[in-house]
């Protein structure tokens, strides 16, 4: 797989998250977090299996015949941070309003590189240190935080941020291993709707009636989100390593507001397109000034 490739999933599967933000926000009018995301990944699963048993059964022969307990650890590994940074996240949206939410969230950017210097020893390129501050400065002004108050919800989504981090990293280190996408893919979406069901079963309720109401958006955030995205950024973590692909993903944020701009009518002011050009600089730099010794 080419980098083209990878790029183009990475903004691909960047794109669906962040048209997502508005269905994850819309589809608890009814039901709570843990039903939502249980139903949602569950959705994810059955989206993504077929495609599993088709194109890559074959493999497994191959690529377990070496290190099958290092893939079923990684693999749980992965499927546990998304379980809990997609949870945080969700619960979080019903102690803090969105902006907070989307601000604190891309606190991943800065976490994954930070992480994997101090547990990997492993040198960064200098171009990721200031592409990461221009998107915590674009976060900050897309999301009209200014405005906002620091609410206890804030910590939960923080806390979401590490494991959004540790979800990219593990998967920067599977990719690298393995070669079987559509089955990881099914894997963690499994995993998230597992424990998701356990948690909610205990403190929620799942109510057919209600999870109907709420059907537009669940669908949409697990088919597309739950589902194709989280294959796409496995797709495109085979050419990008974790500290660039956490500052493409980045740009969900920017999605995030043309989306609800186009289908909320909200207005987009001055401080939102400046969210935007930070975040694009942000990514250019960091695809960019690491090819300038390349070709010199």
């Amino acid at each position: 797989m080419s980098k083209t490739v990878s790029l183009l999933s990475a903004l691909l599967c960047t794109f669906i998250w962040g048209t997502t933000f508005i269905a994850q926000d819309t589809g608890m009018d009814d039901i709570g977090p843990f039903t939502f995301n249980a139903v949602r990944f569950f959705i994810g699963f059955l989206a993504i299996l077929p495609l599993a048993f088709l194109f890559e059964v074959k493999k497994f022969k191959s690529e377990f015949k070496i290190d099958f307990k290092t893939f079923a650890i990684l693999s749980f590994l992965i499927g546990l941070s998304l379980f809990l940074g997609s949870a945080l996240q969700q619960v979080a949206l019903l102690y803090t309003d969105v902006a907070n939410a989307a601000f604190f969230t891309i606190f991943y950017v800065p976490m994954v590189p930070i992480i994997i210097f101090l547990f990997k020893k492993k040198s960064i390129h200098w171009s990721v240190w200031p592409s990461v501050i221009l998107c915590l400065i674009g976060g900050y002004l897309l999301t009209n935080f200014q405005d906002a108050t620091v609410r206890l919800g804030d910590s939960l989504v923080i806390l979401g941020a590490l494991f959004w981090s540790t979800h990219i990293i593990f998967t920067g280190l599977i990719v690298t291993k393995y070669n079987l996408p559509l089955t990881l893919g099914a894997i963690q979406t499994f995993i998230v709707a597992l424990f998701s069901f356990l948690i909610g079963l205990i403190y929620e309720e799942f109510i057919f009636e209600k999870i109907l109401n709420e059907i537009d958006s669940i669908l949409y955030a697990g088919i597309l989100s739950g589902g194709f995205a989280f294959v796409l950024q496995i797709y495109a973590q085979k050419n990008i390593t974790p500290a660039p692909a956490a500052i493409i993903f980045s740009l969900e944020g920017v999605f995030a507001t043309i989306a609800a701009w186009f289908l909320l009518n909200q207005i987009l002011g001055v401080n939102n397109l400046l969210g935007c050009f930070f975040i694009l600089c942000g990514v250019l730099l960091s695809q960019l000034l690491p090819l300038i010794k390349k070709t010199t």
